[in-house]
């Protein structure tokens, strides 16, 4: 007989958040095993390498003072399709999740049938983002300086504090290559007239983009 175990991480550190999702999705199918739920992505990392993992949930922000690119990169090794179900809602940081791989976005604000449609979504590899999200991306879309996954990421790296060379380096590309998404990135903020010249200037940005 195969086993039809469906095996989920949760990744939150409020436990009222924690014992809610796994509630639902405890009461959702009788097939459903939570093999971690808490807030250390280390632990999860170890029980995710003695096992296969069906999906992630993941909030990004975990409360141990790192930026939610940096959490997402450490879950996106364990190799399972995420769902991110967070209150950080900006559509910067939406668009950016997504571009790296994410499947699904919800809001903690989004009604509990909106968090199962997702989950659902994610086990059949497809893409969701909650209705609220959509319409908030929608609506920003307009007026928003848009810029390329890798120029955002360039962004969040170099202005968290990083020099140029230590950025190419995170990203895997020449300090030529880093270098320029900066300039792309300065140059599309100026064409927007709201330029950013200075790293502190660009920390702020990275910051309202909900980068940081």
């Amino acid at each position: 007989m195969a086993d039809s175990w469906i095996r989920v991480i949760i990744l939150e550190d409020h436990p009222m958040m924690r014992e809610t999702l796994e509630a639902r999705l405890v009461t959702h199918s009788d097939d459903m095993l939570v093999l971690y739920a808490g807030p250390s992505i280390e632990d999860a990392q170890v029980l995710a390498a003695r096992s296969d993992v069906n999906c992630v949930i993941l909030d990004l922000d975990l409360g141990d003072g790192t930026s939610f690119t940096e959490n997402l990169e450490q879950v996106l090794s364990i190799g399972a399709p995420i769902l991110i179900v967070s209150a950080n809602a900006s559509p910067s940081a939406v668009q950016l999740a997504m571009s790296r791989g994410v499947k699904g976005y919800v809001s903690k604000q989004s009604p509990p049938e909106e968090f199962i449609r997702a989950f659902d979504a994610v086990l059949t590899d497809q893409v969701y983002v909650s209705t609220d999200l959509a319409a908030m991306m929608s609506a920003e879309a307009g007026g928003r300086v848009s810029l390329s996954a890798q120029e955002q990421r360039a962004l969040m790296l170099y202005s968290s504090g990083m020099k140029l060379d230590a950025v190419a380096r995170r990203m895997g590309v020449s300090s030529a290559t880093a270098k320029e998404y900066i300039r792309r990135v300065r140059m599309k903020y100026a064409a927007a007239g709201n330029p950013a010249p200075t790293k502190i200037e660009l920390y702020r940005k990275a910051h309202e983009e909900g980068l940081l």
